[in-house]
């Protein structure tokens, strides 16, 4: 977790001093068009589709103490990355202008914002091989049970993007964050090689096709590509739709987005990544009972951090996105359009938190058919509302982009209810009634958040956005974590003896 945080504080500086630098610009709606195919190959090829399949597998060789069985499944999988995302990006390098034209941002009319898209989309495509080999090194250290190095792998990435903003650009304008981003990935691979070196992998030049466990995790990945597909998909038309708005819409998207992330990021991401292989060894000793506990547990930790999240990024989005962002070329303008995605992005952070622990939760008993076929309907919904939300908002005058934001929203509110529902069917309950009393707690601490954070505002109406945002978030964490604590919240009272050292406990 604590890496995460040191991600999402990178990724927020990154963030500062992009927007300062270009604001809601055409040439910023450029790079994230073009980077958006990058991502896609990433995600289909070598992201959490393929480490869903790869991890639980490789954890059985090593609960086998099969070292070296470990090591060619690992060899194998590697190679096949670097081959496949090798050649689809060498293939989308040759087709980069009919793929800007007609896929990526057929909304984009002006000549000179296509070939600059064109341009950026060939430079970030030296990522995804890198990023595809980056990804199988952090599944290969989780599953020896080493977090660190590859907890600090995001942050390495936002250090190449900071690189980028502050020492390229000012050369090559907005190239330099597309070189940057090449440069982040490749940041993102070596921070972890050296807690791989001191596993003495033994790697060699095979696909493995006759290893029946190469096979196993490419059946095991194929029903959760298919959902990973139909994600990058909704990315896609979000894309293409956002490309056909007014003005730097697509920008406030990507920002209001990557806002909402960053909390999400270090509340669910980190805890998932940790409790994937608990999950898993409990699944594979057949220990339901542990199971039930340490995944029902887990999701009210991650509900009692991420629900006052969301209610703090909606209450505070104008003074916080005006905080962090509102100089340079990003203005007011650019401000209330981050800020109006924001606030239907945020109500989807503690739906997008849970939704992290349950799918792996999934991964853990070697279904990932469960979560794709479930995924697929929201995202096939998230596309349909997609286009409905942008149409109807506009019609009643409000800004389109906030439609796609509220679809993303509302998909995925509605996929982790179901996910939720089959897992507390195949676990014979997740026993949520044991764990009511926390709930209630934590519903009733950020209902009180809530209320002092709206009297906050209005009390300093017409202050800068310092007292404003900084103050109330400052504000919003501790009325939370005292009423939480006065409702008998477990996790407020555990909270001081989880961030104090042992000695300060004690003492």
């Amino acid at each position: 977790m604590i890496g995460f945080v040191l991600s999402s504080v990178a990724g927020l500086v990154s963030q500062i001093l992009v927007s300062r630098a270009f604001g809601t610009s055409p040439s910023l709606d450029a790079y994230y068009a073009g980077n958006r195919l990058p991502e896609m190959l990433f995600a289909l090829i070598g992201g959490g589709a393929l480490a869903s399949a790869y991890l639980p597998t490789l954890s059985g060789f090593l609960a086998q103490e099969d070292h070296q069985g470990a090591w060619r499944l690992a060899s194998a999988i590697i190679n096949w990355v670097l081959l496949l995302l090798g050649l689809l990006s060498a293939l989308a390098w040759v087709a980069a202008p009919w793929l800007v034209r007609h896929v990526l941002a057929p909304g984009f009319t002006d000549p000179g914002q296509i070939q600059l898209t064109v341009s950026l989309l060939r430079v970030m495509l030296l990522s995804p091989a890198i990023f595809g080999v980056s990804g199988l090194f952090m599944a290969t250290l989780n599953a020896h049970q080493h977090f660190a190095l590859p907890a600090l792998a995001p942050a390495s990435y936002r250090l190449g993007q900071i690189f980028g903003v502050l020492v390229l650009v000012p050369q090559l304008g907005v190239h330099g964050l597309a070189w940057g981003a090449v440069l982040g990935a490749v940041l993102h691979l070596g921070v972890q090689v050296p807690a791989l070196v001191r596993l003495r992998p033994r790697l060699c030049p095979w696909l493995g096709l006759e290893m029946a466990e190469v096979r196993q995790v490419g059946r095991l990945m194929a029903p959760r590509l298919l959902g990973v597909a139909i994600v990058q998909l909704n990315f896609l038309v979000n894309t293409i739709i956002a490309s056909g708005q007014p003005e730097g819409s697509l920008t406030a998207l990507n920002f209001a987005f990557q806002l909402m992330i960053m909390p999400q990021a270090v509340i669910a991401q980190a805890i998932a990544i940790a409790a994937l292989p608990t999950f898993s060894d409990q699944a594979a000793r057949g220990d339901l009972e542990a199971l039930r506990e340490t995944l029902g547990t887990t999701l009210r930790g991650v509900l009692y951090l991420a629900l006052p999240a969301s209610l703090g990024l909606i209450a505070l989005r104008r003074p916080v996105v005006a905080l962090l962002f509102e100089r340079g070329l990003f203005d007011a303008r650019s401000t209330e359009l981050v800020a109006w995605a924001l606030l239907w992005y945020a109500a989807g952070l503690a739906a997008h938190s849970l939704l992290e622990i349950i799918v792996r939760a999934f991964y853990a008993n070697y279904d990932t058919r469960t979560p794709v076929m479930v995924g697929a309907g929201a995202m096939t919904l998230n596309i349909l509302l997609s286009w409905g939300l942008s149409w109807g908002f506009g019609r009643i005058g409000w800004p389109p982009h906030g439609g796609l934001a509220l679809a993303n929203t509302l998909a995925t509110t509605l996929e982790v209810a179901l996910l939720l529902w089959l897992m507390d069917r195949r676990l014979g309950s997740l026993r949520l009634g044991r764990l009511r009393r926390g709930l209630v707690a934590i519903f009733i601490a950020a209902t009180g958040m809530w209320a002092v954070l709206a009297a906050w505002l209005r009390l300093t109406q017409g202050a800068g956005p310092m007292l404003r945002g900084a103050g109330g978030v400052a504000l919003g964490l501790v009325v939370y974590w005292g009423l939480s604590y006065l409702a008998g919240a477990v996790e407020a009272r555990e909270l001081p003896s989880i961030l104090l050292p042992r000695r300060a406990r004690e003492a």
